[in-house]
Formats: C-alpha cells, structure tokens, sequence
C-alpha cells in the first residue's frame, strides 16, 4: 500500500512550521490592534455568488481556480480564494455599513487550484486588514503604513521594496482601458493566449503578464498617468504626501495594476528579491465598488492580505518558547504524587512534562532532548520528607527544595 501523502499543494504544519506562521499571526494580530482594528472571522466556504459576483464569471479565478461544489442541499458552495469579498457580504448581511467607519483583522486558510510552486499553496493561510467607510486618503495611509509596520516588526521591512501606483477614478479608469484596448488590438496577433482572452474583459491584467512576448509589447503601452482626471491627481497626491510624512519610502510603479473593476485609485505591493518571480509579500488598494457590487450600499474601502508562508520563508527562526520543568518519578510510589505535582505546575503557569514510562535514566535522557531546564525528582525518601531533589540540568547541580517552596524556587530558574 503506498504511503499516505497530504493532497497535492496543500502541506502539514509542523512544530517547527507552526511557531513561524504564529510569530506572523501573533505580531499582526498585536499591530493592527494599535490601529484599531478589530479581528473578525467569516466562514471558510460561502455561496458561489459572493466570489463570482465581484470577481466575475469569466475571470481566470472562478474558472479555473476556485474549489466549488454542490453540497447535499443544492447549494452551490465555494472555498474562500481570498478573505476580501467574504468580509464585505459579512458587513452587508449584518447591516454594519451604517457604523462606518469599519476596522477589520482577519487571519486564515484560504484555497486555489493553482499550480503550486515556492511559497504558494492550493490551501494558504493570509492576514488581512480591512478599512471600510472613508473616502478620503488618509484611510489609505493608515493601511499601509500598518503593513510596513508589521513588516518591520517581523524583521523583514528592510528587504522589501513598497511598489505604488493610482488607478485613479472610474471615469479615468475607463479612459485608460480604452486606451488599452486600441493598443492591443494593433499588436493582437503578437498578444498572448491568455492576454487576447483578457483583452476584453480586463485588459488591465495584461500588463501584469509573466509572458516574454506580452513584456515585450508593454514596454510600449501607454500610461494610465496620461488619463488621470484632476481629482484622481489629488487623490494620490494625498496618499504620497502622507507616506512622506511618514517615513515610509515607495516606489511609483505605473505596471502596478489591478484588472477588477471595483478598484479604484491606490494599489500597492510591498515586494522581495528574496522569493524569485513570487516576490510580492504584502499587497492591496482601494476597492470603492465593491459592495455595490454585491448589492450593498456605497461603502468606500481599502486593504491588503499578505501571504503567511511566503513571510514564513523571510523571518528568522522563533525561539521554542518557555522550556519546561521536567518531573522524574523514582519508583512505582512517586507516580500518582508525581502526577498531582505535575498539574499543580502546570496551574502555576509552568510548562511541565512528565514522562509515561521508564526508569529515573530513560526519563532524564527524555528531559534532555526536550529541552528541559531543570528536573524535579521525585524519590520515596524526598517525598516522606515533602520535599523533592531540583537539579539545574544546564549546570548539573541539584539541591533538595520543600515541596511548599518548590513553585517559587522553580520560579528563579526562568
């Protein structure tokens, strides 16, 4: 029989694995709270609608990418691609809209049937901010401003790169895709499979294309700058002003687009070097369309997700935690008073381990390879006395500790 393996892109996260993808969690968790931010949580699967609907039946995602299905009831049922749209039908169906403005946290797996390759998975977890209700800039600024600092936090922020760019507003925007779409119509027998299937639908996305031959006719695409109306000028104006005000540098990267029809303005990636042609650690921008969209009111909003394993890959190995107390019981008597002491440490906020079997050796070894930093044993002796023999197992010292004083003798050890 051959030996289980875990579906193709998807991977066990081990001990090790784990403490990193904490660490990402946990600093963001604690960042995005000084913003103001609030965690929330959507279901992992949703009806079809709430992805297809914005995003769009015949985008590549919902045609090839997404994990959809039919379930026992009829229901056409999806597996989140992306936390996004999930979080705007949550604000919908639970009538948050009229307390904007609206501060979400969001961590999670998410799913896309997609080819795995480095740092990319068919199941991939994402933190998430989202910030709904404010049309003005400085919502913007805020957004970034906390990915930079959770990205500096891991240690990392002086390897990425932060790329910006405007999409300006619907009427530039508009103006823009028409320009596109001329462009590429004179070179269409030049174009791409995949961005002559694109050129109608979202011709923004071909000048994101990986393709050699598409790179090549980009080169000579026009500026989205060219077709900015006043307003949208003074949007990102704003946006700059604040990110200089800030500290935080970025480059203008006029390529940087986003081919969905609900973005508008601000879109931005913090990039690295470090992770081949995957580079993007941190992306986002503004989304004004999107609730309407989903048959929401007009709700302005902007965010990014960032991807937990490719961050995984970046920051430094996190220390094990707090070592523990290890509990050696000498002889058959000392089992039951060696598992009562065990959870009275335990209760005491020590983390304890207490071996199942073998003689004081095989346990003290075991204590060894986990790590242990002291040893409290347990003997007949010792414990008709109330007391028990610590031994410091970094300095191999021992001494015999009462039982009542052990907690806070315990205590000077870490």
């Amino acid at each position: 029989m051959a030996q289980l393996q875990p579906a193709r892109g998807t991977q066990d996260l081990l001990p090790a694995q784990m403490r990193r993808h904490r660490r990402i969690i946990e600093t963001a968790r604690e960042i995005a709270a000084r913003y103001g931010f609030a965690e929330m949580s959507t279901p992992i699967f949703e009806f079809t609608e709430v992805f297809a609907r914005p995003i769009g039946e015949a985008t590549d995602i919902v045609a090839k990418e997404m994990y959809t299905f039919v379930d026992r009831g009829g229901d056409e049922i999806t597996l989140r691609p992306e936390a996004t749209a999930g979080i705007v039908r949550a604000v919908i169906s639970n009538g948050l809209a009229q307390q904007a403005p609206l501060k979400f946290f969001y961590t999670g797996p998410m799913f896309r049937y997609e080819r795995p390759q480095k740092g990319r998975f068919r199941q991939f977890h994402q933190i998430d901010v989202e910030l709904m209700g404010v049309a003005a800039p400085q919502a913007d600024i805020e957004v970034i401003a906390c990915g930079r600092q959770i990205l500096d936090a891991l240690g990392i922020g002086g390897r990425v790169v932060l790329e910006l760019n405007t999409l300006g507003d619907r009427e530039s925007r508009a103006a823009y895709r028409d320009a596109l779409v001329a462009f590429y119509k004179r070179h269409l027998d030049d174009l791409s499979e995949d961005s002559r299937r694109r050129l109608e639908r979202n011709p923004l996305r071909i000048l994101d294309s990986k393709d050699e031959g598409d790179k090549r006719i980009n080169a000579d695409a026009p500026s989205n700058a060219e077709y900015l109306t006043p307003a949208s000028r003074d949007f990102f104006d704003g946006v700059r002003r604040g990110l200089d005000a800030l500290g935080i540098e970025y480059k203008v990267n006029p390529r940087l687009v986003r081919g969905l029809d609900y973005y508008v303005h601000t879109t931005f990636e913090f990039i690295t070097t470090e992770l081949g042609a995957q580079g993007t650690v941190l992306g986002g921008g503004r989304y004004d369309g999107l609730s309407e969209i989903m048959g929401g009111p007009p709700l302005p909003a902007v965010g990014w997700a960032a991807g937990i394993e490719r961050l995984a890959m970046l920051i430094e190995e996190p220390p094990e935690g707090r070592r523990p107390v290890a509990i050696v019981p000498a002889g058959d008597d000392a089992a039951l008073p060696a598992l009562k002491l065990a959870e009275e440490l335990r209760r005491a906020g020590f983390v304890v381990e207490l071996g199942y079997s073998g003689n004081m050796r095989k346990r003290l070894q075991r204590a060894d390879k986990a790590n242990a930093r002291v040893a409290v044993i347990l003997g007949e002796t010792e414990l008709a006395r109330g007391a028990a023999v610590l031994r410091d197992l970094d300095k191999g010292e021992q001494e015999e500790v009462p039982l009542a004083e052990l907690a806070d003798r315990l205590g000077t050890f870490y």
